[in-house]
């Protein structure tokens, strides 16, 4: 088991142990104020182009269409009651530290593209950033989270799959609660 593995299982046990509280009162919330279940379960896309499900708090209708947020006409009308709340906070984020305890995500790594994202799907292959397991944060997000536009966000990617040692993934993940704190980046 690498030093990444074993700091991924450790990080994620202490944060699902410090966030319970705040989890079960997220998933109340999201009951309480729309229609559906509290988690959305999402095909995402794994290490070696591998199909995996990545649990979120549910911050859209359940009617809303299985497609990247940025793709919808108006994304706003889509979103619950408290669904731009959870998604400029990140707490939606959260139950993805299951994925980390089972080993189908890492802490840091390329965000696990949605299963019909061909484009971004195809682009990461031919840079080799499909070798690695997806994070629940990257350097792409800490350089424009959903503001980067496909190629530049790969690139990000693939210069991540070049750099990346624990000092870089302790740097990405100092940036990123950095970027949580002032809600940067966040589109919709």
């Amino acid at each position: 088991m690498t030093i990444k593995r074993l700091s991924d299982m450790f990080v994620s046990a202490c944060a699902a142990l410090a966030f319970a509280i705040p989890m079960a009162i997220v998933a109340l919330a999201v009951r309480l104020t729309s229609p559906g279940p509290a988690l959305y379960w999402s095909k995402r896309v794994g290490k070696g182009n591998s199909i995996f499900l990545m649990p979120k708090f549910r911050t859209m209708r359940t009617d809303t269409p299985v497609v990247a947020t940025h793709l919808l006409n108006d994304p706003s009308k889509h979103l619950t009651p408290i669904g731009g709340f959870l998604r400029k906070s990140s707490l939606d984020e959260l139950p993805q530290l299951w994925c980390i305890l089972k080993g189908e995500m890492s802490l840091v790594g390329p965000r696990p593209a949605l299963f019909n994202q061909d484009d971004l799907i195809t682009a990461r292959t031919a840079a080799g950033v499909h070798a690695l397991k997806p994070g629940l944060t990257g350097w792409a997000q800490v350089n424009g989270r959903d503001e980067l536009e496909i190629p530049l966000k790969v690139a990000y990617d693939a210069d991540y799959l070049r750099r990346q040692s624990f000092m870089f993934d302790l740097w990405i993940l100092i940036l990123t609660a950095l970027k949580v704190a002032g809600a940067r980046g966040v589109a919709h």
